[in-house]
């Protein structure tokens, strides 16, 4: 059985059970850069396959997706994954939850497409030919297989994004989180990702600008200044937003 150490007296207990129908769950979270909050007492779960999250600039929305999958953890609160915390069983979450950044060369870190595909299946422990095999078929998937070789900074902004998705999803997590993914894209890449995102068996939470990726979403949540200001279908959710930003007009 596979033991976790007990921070206060040294001793070992057994690491939580993961349960996928609990969903990931925010418990009274908050979190606080230094002496700037930017999260108050969310309390909400996720368990619907496709989650959208829109705000305005600065409103807490990046990093509450960068609370799903411990890269920032909670100042106060606690978010679980599965029932697994991000502060004690870090490294069993980011295997159950995948993100991606809204610049792919923040997570491209190899040479090339294939050898970046490959890297988290490295870490991972993943065998050498189970491994060449779920590269090669990511690459035919993203439609990168012609560019397995080919250096990934030369690869275009689309190509980049495509390369990032594809070094995610090869992990086979259980779920994704996409930060701003068509930001930095013009429109025909902007709707390659947003119809990919559709297409993909892994459950997502968005987070965007781009309001009408999200009209065919499960749920909406709305973040306005640290807080979740409405929690709804995309229809009633992106209008609560809308009415939000005209009354700052």
């Amino acid at each position: 059985m596979r033991r976790r150490r007990s921070a206060s007296d040294g001793s070992t207990a057994p690491a939580a059970a993961a349960d996928p129908a609990r969903g990931i769950e925010l418990r009274d979270v908050g979190h606080a850069y230094g002496e700037r909050t930017v999260l108050t007492d969310l309390t909400v779960t996720l368990h619907e396959q496709r989650v959208g999250v829109v705000g305005a600039n600065g409103s807490g929305k990046s990093t509450l997706a960068r609370l799903l999958n411990g890269l920032v953890l909670p100042t106060s609160g606690e978010v679980l994954v599965d029932g697994l915390s991000t502060a004690t069983e870090l490294r069993a979450v980011r295997r159950r939850v995948g993100f991606v950044f809204q610049d792919p060369d923040a997570q491209i870190v190899h040479p090339t497409v294939a050898e970046d595909v490959a890297y988290g299946l490295q870490n991972q422990g993943v065998p050498p030919a189970e491994r060449a095999t779920r590269v090669a078929e990511a690459l035919v998937r993203f439609g990168l297989d012609g560019h397995a070789d080919h250096p990934a900074h030369l690869l275009s902004g689309g190509q980049k994004q495509l390369l990032a998705i594809a070094g995610v999803v090869v992990m086979r997590p259980h779920r994704i989180v996409f930060d701003e993914p068509t930001t930095l894209l013009d429109l025909l890449n902007t709707r390659r990702i947003a119809d990919l995102i559709t297409t993909l068996d892994e459950r997502v939470v968005v987070v965007t600008h781009d309001l009408d990726l999200l009209t065919d979403f499960d749920r909406v949540l709305v973040v306005d200044r640290g807080r979740i200001a409405a929690d709804d279908a995309p229809a009633p959710a992106l209008a609560a937003y809308r009415a939000l930003m005209d009354a700052r007009r």
